[in-house]
């Protein structure tokens, strides 16, 4: 009996010692190959925001004709900011309505925006400048349309949102007529923004190629000149895209989309603003 016994206990030691062993090779497997639950919970970054910075502007000048934003220097931008997954808000100097101007349905990419009910709705309820907190965009974008050298230039809005981004860090950008906004943009110390750095905007003779040097109320290459700023251009209606510390700035249409590419090289490159 001793004998059947003790073999008994040896066979219930030998299931329990098994049995404790595959708990232990499956806590140990769990531990290893199983994601951790915080790090599952935990936040994800969240996505990088861009303003999108349109012009309330919609008469040109006293000629009766109709002007507003250009519709590519927005529609080529959001496309570039979306498919790098960032969050994008459409913001005006007053909020409302942003006219558009230049409407090529035959480039592909305004096609598709015009053809987003949703997005266009956005840029006829743009969101005020001043209802917004700066501090939430990593960049501003200031899309051009020969609208923006009457609303953008004077606007406190405007002059505060350019230098809330830049003091902390962001980037702030502009295209063909956009640079109207930085004109007269101050940081916080009185210094101009653009004085001493390299920066584009559409040309005197670009303006006066299109007919409208006697019509915009200043010519924009001459008056950034004014302000200290390194000017450069490339030939008429050509692409130049100008990268000076964490300001983007270029010439005309055709320069869209590499300023807001140079944006996202920036944002990806340095952690701007975080």
């Amino acid at each position: 009996m001793n004998s059947t016994h003790d073999a008994a206990a040896r066979r219930r030691t030998t299931r329990l010692a098994t049995a404790f062993a595959s708990i232990a090779i499956t806590a140990l497997v769990g531990c290893e190959g199983t994601p951790d639950r915080g790090a599952t919970n935990a936040a994800a970054p969240a996505p990088r925001r861009v303003a999108i910075v349109l012009t309330n502007h919609g008469q040109l000048g006293d000629t009766g004709k109709p002007t507003g934003f250009y519709l590519s220097e927005a529609t080529h931008p959001y496309e570039v900011f979306h498919e790098a997954g960032y969050e994008v808000e459409f913001l005006s100097p007053k909020g409302g309505l942003a006219p558009m101007d230049g409407v090529d349905a035959s480039d592909p990419i305004n096609a598709a925006f015009l053809a987003d009910e949703a997005l266009v709705a956005r840029t006829r309820q743009t969101t005020p400048i001043g209802a917004v907190d700066p501090a939430r965009f990593d960049a501003v974008f200031f899309s051009g349309g020969h609208g923006t050298m009457w609303d953008f230039p004077d606007d406190p809005g405007v002059q505060a949102l350019i230098r809330a981004v830049y003091e902390r860090g962001g980037v702030v950008a502009a295209v063909c007529h956009g640079p109207a906004a930085l004109v007269n943009a101050r940081l916080s110390s009185g210094e101009l923004l653009v004085a001493g750095k390299e920066v584009s905007a559409f040309t005197d003779e670009e303006e006066i190629a299109v007919r409208l040097e006697t019509v915009v109320p200043f010519a924009l290459e001459s008056r950034l000149r004014d302000r200290g700023a390194r000017f450069v251009e490339s030939p008429n209606f050509e692409k130049k895209v100008a990268v000076s510390e964490r300001l983007v700035t270029g010439q005309n249409p055709a320069s869209a989309t590499g300023v807001a590419e140079a944006v996202v090289v920036i944002l990806e490159k340095d952690g701007s603003s975080r």
